[in-house]
């Protein structure tokens, strides 16, 4: 039953990206009538739930509103990006070790779960001791003091959909208890605007390059 829950799941996510996909093509085109507000006011919701779950291509339909529409939505699909994101992270911040704990359980992940046991209660300051001890030397700091950086250069990197794309990045780091709220939304802020301000400044042409 298990299984078949997340056969259907990923059935519904492949169907949902084909059909933005497909309304986001329809728009192009189109007056700015209420009827092609409304429907892209949707496809913004959808791409930011899309791409705040873990290893689903939901950037793709950014990328396609932005080919599309150009300048005119940028803006949209850059609060877009960092609304997803943000939902990510929260989603792991809120989640808790508990649920993990319970998952891995069942799937037999023995290690996960005394990993997580040992951490589960641990103070924010704690788990960010905890990681600086886990590597030799100066290393373990200098990862710890650049940890936002590096979050946001997993975010830019290609490929990162072999990590779990924006949405498992940030569900991780939710879940790591190693990053502020506030400073991970600033990281969002900075990561996602390059894209957005490359359209921007050169139009959708600027993608083409």
């Amino acid at each position: 039953m298990r299984f078949l829950a997340i056969l259907a799941f990923a059935v519904l996510i492949h169907w949902v990206i084909g059909y933005t996909m497909e309304k986001a093509k329809a728009l192009e085109g189109e007056s700015a009538d209420m009827v092609a507000l409304g429907l892209l006011a949707l496809l913004l919701l959808a791409y930011a739930l899309l791409i705040a779950t873990p290893f689903v291509p939901g950037i793709e339909i950014g990328l396609a509103l932005l080919l599309l529409q150009g300048a005119d939505i940028v803006l949209a699909v850059y609060l877009a990006t960092v609304l997803g994101l943000s939902l990510a992270f929260l989603a792991g911040k809120l989640l808790g070790a508990d649920a993990l704990i319970t998952l891995f359980a069942d799937l037999r992940l023995r290690k996960a779960c005394a990993f997580l046991e040992a951490r589960k209660d641990k103070s924010p300051d704690e788990h960010l001791a905890a990681f600086t001890a886990r590597f030799p030397g100066p290393w373990g700091a200098r990862l710890a003091a650049s940890r936002y950086l590096l979050l946001g250069a997993l975010l830019n990197l290609p490929g990162n959909a072999m990590m779990g794309g924006g949405g498992g990045l940030s569900l991780l780091a939710g879940l790591s208890g190693l990053f502020r709220w506030h400073w991970v939304l600033l990281t969002y802020l900075i990561a996602v605007a390059p894209v957005p301000l490359i359209v921007w400044l050169n139009g959708a042409d600027g993608l083409a390059r």
